[in-house]
């Protein structure tokens, strides 16, 4: 009994001081829930108010109305005061409890289009205050909204909370009391050791097998294991469903679950290109998907973007440590340039990358070539970036982003430089089945390479899969299929998928005339008739976009439904790349000479049927097309993802416009509204064209709508969000098993900082 009171007092002794310690977190943390509850609810309600048509009403400056107007709203009995501003700061209605203290045009709620939120001590108690923009059903702003809920209910949650708490760890004392004496008596019985074994962690963290425990405690084992599996499940869970994703969610996310840790991105391409025209520097962003997703990561976190400064103007705008800060409007990050030489950059990147792991992993038919010599330059070039890392690494422990295909070997050689970093790879582009990539001479190096990273991404499920499959087949690793992890000789790497979006609402769309102007514009520029009707293609003109079987879809509905005759243009927007690759420019030809034909056959008087455009368009030009168009038609032969698709749905607020969408492009898993199309199938291809040009109006609305609220939910921020929230728990996960590990053989580990 000596012996047992000796374990429980010291117990009791240190659940009271937990107790106490935590009373105050949760004090805090309840406080921070309902805070964003209210967040959400002032966001809901001030939309429900927009759609209530509140903006006429305070128009009319009739009080009697927008009194009525507050009356109603004033029902909810949390809302303690509402009061209406003016664009130019004025307070014009309030209703009577509404705090002198607050006022218009807070300047935080200028800087966010979706308002600004705080917390405001008054001597009733506190309140939250939400300043939310009223607009007209244009879009145009029309002054601010401010909501003023009462937050003295929190207080009262809050002292039952403690008193629960209190009530809890009572009765945690008490079980764990019994359970101390109860194991006290045991281990009489020689049970000692493998309780002993299991405080080590021996079989919850190292994994050996059972074989150090007793018997009677396998089960245990087992439970604890599949208990830990359910809490970080269900944290996951809630991780995703509780988070509006913005870029200040994002900010949240690696200030509360990185703790502000240092993020690095590595791609192959910049986000901004500096080139000289006329002897002026001009800024040009590169169409490309990737620096679509990454750019607003990269504006919402800060950090570092390394990537090849590929400009001719690129080296007269850095500073001496070859660093510039973009965006040039309003800097919040900077591109960090490696420079290649002609060698290398032929090498590297048009030749291995391009000639050899592109068309290796899109199954567009195009033989894939490996030279040694590309190889090599492959190597050097990843070599040079993973120094690059290092250099720019400002701490022991970055997290590192690491871009596409272009850098297989990158992750391993940035983990034996940093090898406590965190190193996250996404593989933009399909990964193939391990009979296709198994092609490849140096399979095993590209392998080794990207097994080096700690979470490795793809947009799918299926890739991630083919991923695993690939590593079975040529790897002598340990694969768990249920957890999707892989043990390669010292190093885990957690193989997800993570479907790539875009930001939400898209920057470019501000900047947009009205959908009736774009339309207007788009075919006065094209010489059309103003009710002609387009439909529009954009893509990198590569042979993997399918941009000849589209083509061959129109011709095609021009065969079989003759009407369309000269009142119906395709308009393909085709950005050159990779000019320099024979595949390229036979595939430029091809697609030449097949809409010259096409228009040759079918045009007449002026007309042709497809309009072609083989030249850079920046951003917002691209969305003024969509929005312009009658539909967009994404016919991908293979792609990753295919964030076109998810940008037309983007522009189209109007909520009109039809995507017609490949089933071999990974948006077409998650825009099922789409007419998902087989482009092998002209056919099915021009029949799809034909629906798209006579859908009525309430079917587009529809299927539009249900694709924006996906893309809008399931936006970049939420993307990269998870994959730093996934980053984050791993490194919780190996700082705990350091401090495990550090304590060796000698008994209870310490978690103890």
């Amino acid at each position: 009994m000596r012996l047992s009171l000796r374990f429980v007092l010291p117990l009791a002794l240190a659940i009271s001081i937990i107790a106490y310690a935590v009373t105050p977190l949760v004090d805090t943390l309840i406080f921070r829930w309902f805070e964003r509850d209210l967040d959400v609810r002032s966001s809901t309600l001030s939309t429900a108010i927009s759609t209530d048509s509140l903006t006429p009403i305070l128009e009319s400056r009739s009080k009697t109305k927008i009194l009525a107007a507050f009356k109603k709203i004033m029902k909810d009995e949390r809302i303690y005061a509402l009061g209406a501003c003016d664009l130019n700061g004025n307070l014009l209605y309030t209703t009577d409890a509404f705090p002198t203290e607050i006022r218009c045009n807070h300047p935080q709620a200028k800087e966010s289009e979706q308002g600004y939120s705080s917390i405001l001590k008054l001597k009733k108690g506190p309140v939250h205050v939400a300043y939310r923009p009223l607009q007209t059903d244009d879009g145009q702003p029309r002054g601010e909204l401010i909501l003023v809920h009462d937050m003295s209910f929190v207080e009262k949650r809050s002292h039952l909370t403690k008193q629960y708490i209190f009530l809890f760890f009572a009765g945690l004392a008490t079980i764990v009391s019994l359970i101390t004496v109860v194991i006290a008596r045991l281990s009489l019985r020689g049970w000692v050791a493998g309780i002993r074994a299991l405080i080590k962690g021996e079989d919850l963290i190292t994994k050996p097998s059972l074989r150090n425990t007793s018997p009677e405690f396998h089960p245990i084992v087992k439970d604890l294991k599949g208990l830990i599996r359910d809490l970080e499940s269900d944290r996951k869970t809630r991780d995703e469903n509780q988070v509006s994703w913005s870029p200040r969610a994002l900010k949240e996310v690696l200030h509360d679950e990185l703790r502000g840790d240092e993020i690095l991105i590595v791609s192959n391409r910049e986000p901004y290109i500096h080139v000289k025209r006329n002897e002026k520097i001009e800024i040009q962003v590169p169409a490309s998907g990737l620096v679509t997703a990454l750019e607003p990561i990269m504006r919402a976190c800060s950090g570092t973007w390394i990537a090849h400064g590929s400009g001719n103007a690129d080296r007269e705008v850095v500073d001496k440590d070859d660093r510039v800060r973009v965006p040039p409007e309003n800097p919040s990050y900077q591109i960090r340039r490696v420079w290649l030489t002609k060698e290398e950059e032929q090498g590297y990147y048009f030749g291995f990358a391009n000639e050899g792991i592109w068309p290796l992993c899109h199954i567009a038919h195009t033989r894939p070539t490996f030279r040694t010599a590309d190889w090599n330059q492959y190597v050097a070039v990843n070599q040079k970036f993973a120094d690059a890392v290092v250099k720019e690494a400002k701490t022991q422990n970055p997290v590192v982003l690491i871009q596409d295909y272009h850098f297989g070997l990158l992750p391993k050689m940035i983990k034996e430089k940093l090898p406590e970093s965190t190193v996250i790879t996404f593989w933009h582009i399909p990964w193939p089945n391990p009979e296709a990539f198994g092609i490849c001479p140096w399979r095993e190096e590209i392998l080794d390479g990207l097994l080096g990273s700690d979470i490795l991404g793809f947009h799918t499920r299926f890739h991630c899969n083919n991923f695993i499959d690939t590593v079975d087949r040529f790897m002598q690793s340990r694969i768990d299929r249920e957890t999707s992890t892989i043990a390669y000789g010292d190093r885990f790497t957690s193989v997800n998928h993570y479907p790539i979006s875009i930001e939400f609402p898209s920057r470019w769309i501000k900047t947009q005339k009205p959908v009736r102007e774009c339309r207007s514009h788009i075919r006065e520029i094209n010489g059309l008739p103003k009710d002609h009707m387009i439909g529009v293609g954009v893509d990198r003109l590569d042979y993997t976009k399918g941009i000849l079987e589209r083509f061959m879809a129109v011709e095609r509905l021009l065969e079989l439904e003759p009407k369309w005759v000269g009142k119906f243009t395709f308009i393909q927007i085709a950005a050159p790349t990779r000019s320099t690759i024979d595949q390229y420019q036979h595939f430029q030809v091809q697609v030449r000479e097949m809409a010259a034909r096409i228009n040759e056959r079918f045009g007449k008087d002026g007309y042709q049927p497809i309009c072609l455009k083989v030249e850079h368009h920046e951003p917002d030009q691209v969305f003024e097309y969509f929005r312009a168009a009658d539909f967009c038609f994404v016919s991908s032969l293979h792609d990753g993802m295919n964030l076109v698709s998810k940008e037309f749905v983007a522009a189209r607020d109007d909520e009109r416009g039809v995507l017609i969408l490949s089933q071999f492009a990974g948006a077409s898993k998650e825009l099922p509204e789409a007419l998902i199309v087989n482009p092998y199938n002209a056919d099915q291809c021009a029949a799809a064209l034909h629906l798209a040009l006579e859908m009525p109006e309430s079917e587009q609305r529809s299927r539009i709508r249900h694709m924006r609220g996906l893309v809008q939910e399931f936006n970049v921020y939420r993307w990269a969000g998870k994959m730093l929230i996934d980053a984050a728990r791993l490194r919780n996960r190996v700082r705990f098993l350091g401090k495990v590990q550090s304590k060796g053989k000698t008994g209870v580990p310490s978690l103890l900082p």
